[in-house]
């Protein structure tokens, strides 16, 4: 036996220790140790094993058992991270979300919804509509600052189906001002999907925990 099985087998376990849970650092550790007393055993005594050499592969197999620690600690902190966001995400249940949109939510009549006003405006009108994008009135809110904004529209007056959208115009001395659209849901349910926490809506769609602008 020379120190190149030794080498061998040493590479053999680090890319196990690194693609397997099964393998863990200390059966790698004792596997090594029992090769490496065995060589020790039956070298040569004319030709004995080089102090260099035997450095190197306790030095690797220090690695070996660092990285699989490593992992490890990482698989548990991921899994305890994951609870934590399932613990944050049930929170959220009966509230009220905001994320990217513009389907106007519309309750007793009043139509809410939200945007983000990218700096001050001395023009904002946000236009509401219906699905096939007939104009169906303006609420016209003036000057407004930067930052969120709400805003509500009776709607006690549509009588048709389907849902209603909005579209925010802003202007600032006759220049665009950049909005964000956003748009009003309640949480159902959540749940956790290979560590991401999903959010089920009432109107039927599931957004990540990630996506969502603000709790109300």
């Amino acid at each position: 036996m020379d120190f190149s099985t030794i080498n061998s087998t040493s590479s053999s376990l680090a890319t196990k220790a690194s693609t397997t849970n099964s393998t863990t650092a200390e059966a790698s550790q004792d596997r090594f140790l029992k090769l490496l007393v065995a060589q020790l055993n039956n070298q040569d005594p004319m030709n004995p094993m080089d102090n260099a050499q035997m450095t190197s592969q306790l030095a690797q197999i220090n690695t070996v058992s660092g990285i699989q620690t490593l992992n490890d600690t990482m698989t548990n902190m991921s899994t305890q991270i994951a609870a934590l966001q399932s613990l944050q995400g049930s929170a959220t249940i009966g509230h009220e979300v905001l994320t990217a949109g513009s389907t106007l939510s519309v309750t007793d009549g009043v139509g809410k919804g939200a945007f983000d006003l990218s700096a001050a405006a001395d023009s904002v009108k946000v236009e509401i509509s219906t699905a096939g994008g007939t104009l169906l009135g303006t609420a016209n809110l003036g000057a407004m600052e930067a930052g969120r904004q709400p805003f509500t529209w009776d709607a006690s007056k549509y009588t048709g189906s389907g849902d209603l959208t909005f579209k925010v115009v802003a202007t600032s001395g006759g220049t665009a001002v950049t909005t964000t659209s956003l748009e009003r849901n309640k949480v159902l349910s959540v749940s956790n999907d290979n560590n991401v926490l999903n959010l089920q809506l009432q109107n039927g769609e599931s957004v990540a925990y990630s996506a969502v602008k603000a709790i109300l």
